[in-house]
């Protein structure tokens, strides 16, 4: 008798057991469809994010860019550069944005005035690490002599636009950003392309345009930057040899006067050397499409040097440039 009663008792936890089972697996099911529809969401309203190892065709119908968006729900994690650029008693850094892999996207500011001007560098991160260099050297040189900026002039200074390509190597390794990505063939230019004919350009690693222009967190957060102000001038580095490009498509008049002027103090070639390569989605390219007065991209003589002494008369003629 007490033993029938104890297996009775034992039959009555068994199905307890069972129902208690099926309640987690139906609450743990649950969970996972609401943050797989949270997570949809979110990917429709910041225009989406191409599924690993798949291309997703066609642009946007607007970007996500997150210095004038931010998402309050994500802080990126920051991690240092292989070469980490401290300016001992000067401004600190801010950041128009963050990389693939969470390193901060420098911003030095500079002056005061109405009239604004933009220096990009390190676009193509270490495979033209020296470009990074010069701009390390003209925040040092601004910084301990401010009066080179003229009192109705601001300078701002991105001194590394791929830092995840610099981290990773100072050869022609890292001059994509983490998604293997040409930061300055990703901007939503007219003539931006995923893949173009490489005769005569840049071919010693596999590259691409992006999934869509704009597709990178590095591009978006310089686009972001450049729609919150009216920049009158800028010039976007680049190493090495072929000279000065002007912005737009085709080349826009006052461009080409910016450049012109830029090649006369620094003797770098305009109009710059012509290798048959066709460039798409480029910065100067995008800047002056949306905004910008005058925009040009500017090559070092080589991959090693900063020719600081030439891009300082270059500054000079940049902070002088009236549209």
């Amino acid at each position: 008798m007490a033993r029938r009663k104890q297996q009775s008792h034992g039959w009555v936890y068994v199905i307890w057991g069972m129902n208690g089972l099926v309640i987690l697996c139906l609450f743990g099911a649950g969970l996972f469809y609401f943050n797989k529809q949270g997570a949809s969401a979110a990917n429709a309203m910041f225009g989406g994010t191409p599924t690993p190892g798949t291309i997703q065709r066609g642009a946007p119908t607007s970007y996500f860019l997150p210095t004038l968006t931010p998402n309050p729900l994500y802080t990126p994690p920051v991690f240092e550069t292989s070469t980490p650029f401290v300016l001992a008693n000067g401004p600190v850094p801010g950041a128009v944005g963050f990389s693939v892999a969470g390193r901060p996207i420098d911003l030095y500011i500079f002056g005061s005035g109405e009239r604004e001007y933009l220096i990009v560098a390190g676009i193509h991160g270490g495979g033209e690490w020296n470009t990074i260099l010069l701009a390390n050297e003209l925040i040092e040189h601004i910084n301990s002599h401010p009066e080179i900026i003229p009192a109705d002039a601001k300078l701002y200074i991105i001194r590394n636009m791929n830092p995840d390509g610099e981290a990773r190597e100072h050869t022609v390794d890292g001059r994509v950003n983490n998604h293997g990505v040409d930061l300055n063939r990703n901007f939503p230019t007219k003539n931006w392309a995923e893949d173009w004919d490489r005769d005569g350009c840049w071919v010693f690693r596999p590259t691409t345009g992006g999934a869509f222009g704009g597709s990178e967190p590095e591009t978006r957060a310089v686009m972001s930057f450049i729609a919150a102000h009216k920049i009158d001038a800028m010039i976007s580095y680049h190493s090495a040899a072929l000279g000065v490009f002007p912005g737009g498509v085709p080349w826009e008049e006052p461009s080409k006067r910016l450049a012109n002027t830029l090649a006369f103090v620094t003797k770098y070639p305009y109009p710059p050397v012509d290798t048959g390569c066709e460039y798409t989605g480029t910065l100067a390219d995008w800047a002056v499409e949306n905004g910008v007065s005058a925009a040009v991209d500017m090559e070092l003589t080589n991959h090693k040097d900063t020719d600081f002494d030439k891009n300082l008369k270059a500054l000079q003629v940049l902070l002088s440039f009236i549209p």
